[in-house]
């Protein structure tokens, strides 16, 4: 008999199985189809938003030619590479003189004859809002012309026609408040626009910006500021010319080579669609650059080996319940003269079947739901599609991939329904095994040492050996997977009954078992490794990350010298518009003889004033100067990360100068102060201030609970008014104040080094000013209150500014860790759920006989929620431990980078932290496997009716 008859016996029989046990097959193309459904969409939805070069040209030129631009060198011969971006003078061109970087260029010269241009230039500007008042950029550019469509795109209303109409971005209009119609306002030269449309750029639609026609924003501005020297003149950019070449002819590469004769830069979509060879470029490029190819397809590679080995887990329970239970029709086909690899062929080709079905069925459900949530995807990374990009072949080879899959899933039932015999298949005896001791020793044995390899890895910076012993790792616990299920059965001894059922179900059938646990696992791990890895990161990041401002507060502050006269009114502008909570906290600058901030014009022309830092052990970083290379070289990064935040070392590399005190960074306050922005809530620092007493935030100047006050009271013969009541030579002093010195943790506070009480200053015969307030905030200020609070300090003379805190950063890790938290929640809700629906239909005779025991109907709903309950949570403790594997050994990998960095320069951070994303690993370890019990509960029927034995 031919061969190819036998397979079509074999796909006959799998068609019909799988047409009869519809439950169960529908169970398996679910699993071969999600993750087949998940590849398709992330590969249509990578392709469709990773744009092409022709796209990024669009992006940026519209449907112009090229984009034509002068350099800051004035008319000078350039050379350039093909894609615009790369250029310099000539090699051996002496560099151009101030004079020739003075000369004009003229741009429209370059252009090629027959071509139509439009000119672009943007400059800074604060505009009116409905809340108030707003910071945005301003472009002069004619959108409604042709030349523009793709780049910018009309959204609602109409595009500006005249010098009074300005067009908004979507996120601007949203922020704002405004609706077409509505008039916005140029501060300063005070021009009225109405907001004719709203128009949004395909490639950046977080775009927060102005459109108006040329000429009609920057020149009146200027022609405002020329006769009102009040008014600060614009500052734009410099002009861009996008050009339309000739019809049919472009902008060719021999036309930028002109242009870069004459001292211009081209960027045309011709020449960097098709570039020209090598020899005809001056400019060769020197490097190759980096290619990361190969590592992009190693990480492909094992994700896709990754997914193989998921959907095997939980795909072939499935095929080995089925192979049970029609094991009564493989014994016939045996008995029947078939051979083993007939029978093998039997439950093979139900793995073709299932997996060409699930294959099918999950790439047409990847383009449904890509073209579906297309909007909702574009909105998240914040550009349009230009259009659904399909790579034919990509597509053909993840549904070859889940048919793979389904064959892989069938192939190990398929060998043991070979190897049973036709005597055991006929009267429906499984028979018992015992279970191999070669396997866990093999898994102990590749656990230790994929971890050895990992850890190796890592502190030898070759990530080669992380990822290998990592997956080592991973492939050692599958291999003590049996072993831990078996020993769950004997945990529940002492437990209630249907506890206990559920643990030795687990145990005995460790077939059907395992492979689930092992799929939640690898789930779970990959998700714990990235979790941790980020966390890790972000907690370093926040290390580093140099504040601003103390977490919850914003600064008011004086816009120019003189101004505290009309602080009273800025404060209550602030007070009514922002989400203030609790009273104001002023402060003061202060300064010796005349102030640097009004007499900075000459050399020598103002007084100083310096808190000298004392020098030795406790004073002097040892980590700069003699010595500090040699230092960083014995040091750990625990050791390093300790010297760095001592108070020696705190400002030696970055200090913040703020609120008006210059390098001193001395501020006259109270108690408020402390409280309010310091978060120093100390009886006896507030006492010594009402004493007189001033509070020292560093402890490394302070000696003895002294520190030295260096000033220099020199008076600028400008300055009349302090000259004539200090004439004479300027004098210097030097006094030793006693001070308050604040435990170390406040060493690091951003913008202050010591708060002196106003009285001292005087005392000292120093000059202060009131300068501006601390306030709390109760909650993070909304677009609107802030708009609100600006529009109010403008009515209020605008002499004061708003400084708040920079420290807004870390959500987006949180929300990848809240997406790495769902999805292996729900692999791990899959797989607990498909391994309860499994021992459900493979121990029907044993709830069976529970009924006929007198069992009440409620263990039937219970014995199914402690099943999905025992999958659920082992996979996932264990896939928590094997998680760490790669995340320890990448941070090792960082930490080793970090301390090279560092004993390079010994001021550099080497603080490389393994943090656990304890929120990740909570919701997962504790309420993932409780949902699944409980929707295993409540979704299993407790009914169940008595079979009658037939005869």
């Amino acid at each position: 008999m031919s061969p190819l008859s036998g397979w079509r016996a074999a796909f006959r029989i799998a068609r019909r199985d799988a047409a009869r046990a519809k439950g169960r097959s529908a169970l398996v193309v679910a699993m071969i189809a999600l993750p087949v459904l998940g590849v398709t969409a992330a590969d249509l939805t990578y392709r469709s938003a990773l744009p092409t070069k022709a796209e990024e040209l669009t992006a940026e030129l519209g449907s112009a030619d090229a984009r034509f631009m002068s350099t800051s060198i004035g008319p000078v011969k350039l050379q350039q590479m093909p894609d615009g971006i790369n250029w310099s003078t000539p090699e051996g061109a002496p560099d151009p003189t101030p004079e020739e970087q003075a000369k004009p260029v003229d741009v429209p010269a370059a252009f090629p004859e027959g071509s139509r241009y439009l000119t672009e230039r943007s400059l800074p500007a604060s505009v009116t809002t409905r809340h108030g008042i707003t910071d945005t950029e301003i472009s002069e550019l004619r959108i409604s012309d042709a030349m523009l469509r793709g780049r910018i795109e009309l959204t609602d209303g109409a595009y500006p026609r005249k010098p009074d109409e300005i067009a908004a971005t979507s996120d601007f209009v949203k922020a704002s408040g405004l609706s077409v119609g509505d008039s916005v306002t140029v501060r300063g030269p005070e021009l009225t626009y109405t907001l004719t449309g709203t128009v949004e750029l395909p490639a950046d639609l977080r775009a927060d910006a102005l459109y108006a026609l040329p000429g009609s924003v920057i020149a009146p501005w200027q022609k405002t500021a020329d006769r009102d020297k009040t008014i600060l003149p614009p500052q734009p950019s410099d002009p861009k010319w996008l050009v339309k070449g000739p019809a049919g002819a472009g902008v060719t590469w021999q036309d930028i080579l002109a242009a870069n004769e004459r001292g211009v830069v081209v960027k045309s979509r011709q020449v960097a669609l098709n570039p020209p060879p090598d020899s005809e470029v001056p400019m060769s490029l020197m490097s190759s650059g980096y290619s990361t190819e190969a590592e992009t397809t190693a990480a492909v590679l094992t994700v896709s080996a990754m997914a193989v080995l998921e959907i095997v887990l939980l795909a072939g329970p499935a095929f080995a319940v089925g192979a049970r239970r029609s094991r009564r029709q493989l014994g016939l086909v045996g008995s029947c003269g078939g051979s083993r690899a007939q029978v093998r062929a039997v439950v093979l080709a139900g793995g073709v079947v299932l997996g060409a079905v699930g294959a099918v069925a999950g790439v047409g459900a990847g383009f449904g739901l890509t073209a579906l949530f297309r909007p909702m995807i574009e909105d998240f990374t914040g550009n349009r599609f230009g259009e659904l990009t399909v790579r034919p072949w990509e597509i053909l080879a993840i549904a070859a991939l889940g048919l793979v899959t389904g064959v892989l899933a069938a192939l190990a039932p398929a060998i043991v329904a070979g190897r049973q015999s036709v005597l055991e298949s006929l009267t429906g005896r499984r028979g018992t095994r015992r279970g191999s001791r070669v396997l866990p020793v093999i898994g102990v044995i590749a656990l230790t040492a994929g971890v050895g390899v990992a850890v190796y890895g890592g502190v030898a910076g070759d990530t080669a050996f992380v990822a290998g012993g990592s997956v080592l790792a991973e492939l050692g616990v599958l291999g003590c997977i049996p072993v831990i299920v078996g020993f769950l059965g004997r945990l529940g001894r002492r437990l209630p009954l249907t506890p206990r059922i559920a643990l030795r179900d687990a145990a005995r059938n460790r077939g059907r078992t395992a492979p689930a646990v092992a799929a939640v696992m690898a789930a779970v791990a990959g998700s714990v490794a990235i979790a941790t890895y980020t966390s890790s990161s972000a907690a370093q990041h926040a290390y580093d990350f140099e504040p601003n401002l103390t977490p919850g507060t914003v600064a008011l502050a004086a816009a120019d010298i003189g101004a505290d006269a009309e602080l009273p009114r800025s404060r209550a502008a602030v007070e009514q518009n922002y989400p203030v909570s609790g009273k104001a906290a002023d402060f003061g600058r202060v300064w010796a003889g005349s102030d640097c901030s009004v007499y900075y014009e000459e050399e020598n022309g103002c007084g100083t004033l310096e808190l000298v830092k004392p020098t030795g052990k406790g004073h002097s970083c040892p980590l700069k100067g003699k010595g500090a290379k040699e230092l960083a070289l014995r040091l750990s990064a625990d050791e390093h990360k300790r010297m760095m935040k001592s108070p020696a070392c705190t400002d030696e590399n970055y200090t913040m100068v703020a609120f008006g005190t210059g390098d001193h960074k001395i501020i006259i306050g109270g108690a408020d102060v402390l409280a309010t922005y310091v978060k120093l809530d100390d009886p006896a620092a507030a006492k010594a201030l009402a004493d007189g007493t001033p509070v020292l935030l560093n402890s490394a100047y302070a000696k003895n609970g002294e520190v030295t006050l260096k000033a220099t009271h020199l008076y600028n013969d400008r300055d009349k008014e302090n000259r004539a009541q200090h004439p004479g030579k300027a004098r210097t002093t030097t006094d030793r104040l006693k001070v308050y010195v604040a435990p170390d943790r406040f060493a690091a506070t951003p913008g202050i080094r010591m708060v002196m009480p106003e009285k001292t200053a005087e005392r000292l015969g120093l000059h202060v000013e009131d300068y501006g307030s601390f306030y709390a905030l109760g909650r993070d200020a909304t677009d609107a209150e802030s708009q609100a609070a600006y529009a109010a300090l403008d009515r209020s003379g605008n002499r004061a500014y708003l400084m708040s805190s920079n420290e807004m950063f870390r959500t987006q890790d949180d929300t990848i860790l809240l997406i790495l938290a769902l999805f292996a929640g729900v692999v791990t809700l899959g797989a607990a759920a498909i391994t309860t629906g499994l021992s459900k239909a493979d121990a029907e005779a044993d709830l069976t006989t529970l009924s006929a025991v007198g069992a009440p109907p409620g263990v039937r709903r219970s014995l199914s929620g402690f099943q999905c309950l025992v999958v659920a949570l082992t996979g996932v403790l264990l896939g928590t431990v094997a998680g760490l594997v790669p995340a320890v050994a990448l941070r090792l990998t960082d930490l080793r980078a970090a301390l090279e960095d560092m004993r390079a320069d010994p001021m550099q951070s080497a603080y490389t932290p393994i943090v656990m994303p304890w929120e990740t690993v909570g919701l997962l370890a504790l309420v993932v496997p409780v949902l699944a019990g409980l929707l295993a509960a409540g979704l299993t029927s407790s009914r169940l009716t008595l079979a009658r034995r037939a005869g």
